[in-house]
């Protein structure tokens, strides 16, 4: 087994180096893309070549420009999530029929006005501190002490105990019960795998899908009723929102920022230590949102976002018909303005859009930001830190580490 890995290995790094990925931190990026799907990684880097927009059979309209990626993600009249192509179809079928009354359209903006002030810069990042330091201090001690801590390991904790705080679980303090939390997260999420081509479920994954969600939210209606304000649930009750709202932002919250917030805290550990910038950043920490900003850049943890055409359009010289899908690939939207850098200043054309844009920005795009950096200033805190071991997750929905081994020891 061992052997058959390392040949697999060798062969996925001679067709990254054939594809041009020879610089550390890039080749190490596009192993975790290759490992998670070959064919995700091929479109990717085939599609970063060509024009902005482009029909592709079986996936419809591909964009790999920000502007015009933008500028769709901005037209409700004409593009909706909740059409073939869109993930609002996808989760809707098992989700349940709520997902098309507050996730696009009119109820969707109402539910937007009333949950605006749900995650802030300024809430975020004390819920943050409270949820994450009881895992994270103990690991920064290990690495204080020389020791090796799985970064990758520790990160999928840190948001298990987040979702289980999100989710109003009531569990015991030992890591394996929020690693196991989102393990569940996990396992929803990969129901999503090849649906690429189509949103469509088979009746059989939505049939697996149900019992996961019933499980996790089991504990969201009297958690809503019960919940101390400074919690998600009780600042939705705060809010005015009903349960019904509340279960949803919850849900899709467990959907949307499980995999992706873990995978964006492990790559942007290791960009710092594979370009090297962890020594300007630990030099200059008034660089952190810049190392923030870069690392969500860089990795861009959901590659792709799909819509569907609800109204005949022209955008960008292409015609779309109603009904049509468009995949924009964010991925290489964002990452066409260069290498990881935590110089780069504010690049106009990108902004965030790896949070989305418009009315569909990610909702937890502050609680993103500070799960990062509160991470990232831990880490860096302890030391100068060294990647001792990296193995790519194989078979995944969101590309990740499955395993990130850091030290603060010097090497022997």
């Amino acid at each position: 087994m061992a052997d058959q890995s390392a040949h697999d290995s060798e062969i996925v790094g001679r067709v990254i180096d054939l594809l041009g990925r020879r610089d550390p931190a890039q080749r190490h990026e596009a192993r975790l893309l290759w490992a998670s799907r070959p064919a995700l990684y091929l479109l990717l880097r085939l599609s970063s070549r060509g024009g902005p927009i482009r029909r592709v059979p079986r996936l419809g309209w591909v964009v790999n420009d920000p502007v015009v990626a933008r500028r769709i993600l901005n037209d409700g009249a004409h593009f909706t999530l909740l059409g073939e192509g869109g993930v609002g179809h996808l989760w809707a079928q098992v989700l349940g029929d709520y997902v098309y009354r507050i996730f696009d359209g009119p109820g969707h903006a109402d539910l937007r006005s009333r949950a605006r002030d749900l995650f802030t810069d300024a809430t975020a990042r004390p819920l943050v501190r409270r949820v994450f330091d009881p895992a994270l201090q103990p690991a920064v001690e290990r690495l204080r002490a020389g020791e090796v801590v799985d970064l990758a390991d520790l990160s999928r904790v840190l948001v298990g105990r987040m979702m289980a705080d999100l989710l109003g679980l009531d569990l015991p303090p030992e890591d394996e019960h929020y690693r196991a939390v989102f393990g569940t997260g996990e396992r929803l999420a990969k129901l999503a795998l090849g649906s690429a081509a189509s949103t469509e479920l088979p009746p059989e994954v939505v049939a697996q899908a149900k019992p996961i969600i019933a499980d996790l939210t089991r504990n969201v209606p009297a958690a809503f009723a019960e919940a101390p304000a400074e919690t998600l649930l009780g600042r939705c009750r705060e809010l005015g929102l009903s349960l019904e709202e509340t279960s949803g932002i919850a849900a899709l919250l467990m959907v949307a920022g499980t995999e992706t917030a873990a995978t964006a805290m492990a790559r942007t550990v290791a960009l710092l230590h594979d370009t090297g910038q962890q020594h300007q950043l630990r030099e200059s920490p008034e660089l952190l949102p810049d190392a923030v900003r870069e690392g969500l850049r860089v990795t861009t943890p959901a590659p792709l976002i799909g819509r569907s055409v609800s109204n005949d359009v022209t955008v960008g010289g292409a015609s779309m018909r109603a009904g049509e899908r468009v995949m924009l690939l964010t991925y290489v939207a964002n990452n066409r303005v260069g290498r990881f850098d935590v110089n780069r200043p504010y690049v106009p054309e990108t902004r965030q859009l790896w949070f989305g844009a418009g009315r569909h920005l990610c909702l937890g795009a502050a609680l993103a930001r500070a799960e990062i950096s509160h991470l990232l200033q831990a880490i860096l805190d302890a030391g100068p830190i060294r990647v001792v071991s990296r193995r790519p997750a194989r078979g995944v929905l969101i590309p990740s580490y499955a395993e990130l081994g850091i030290t603060t020891a010097p090497p022997r």
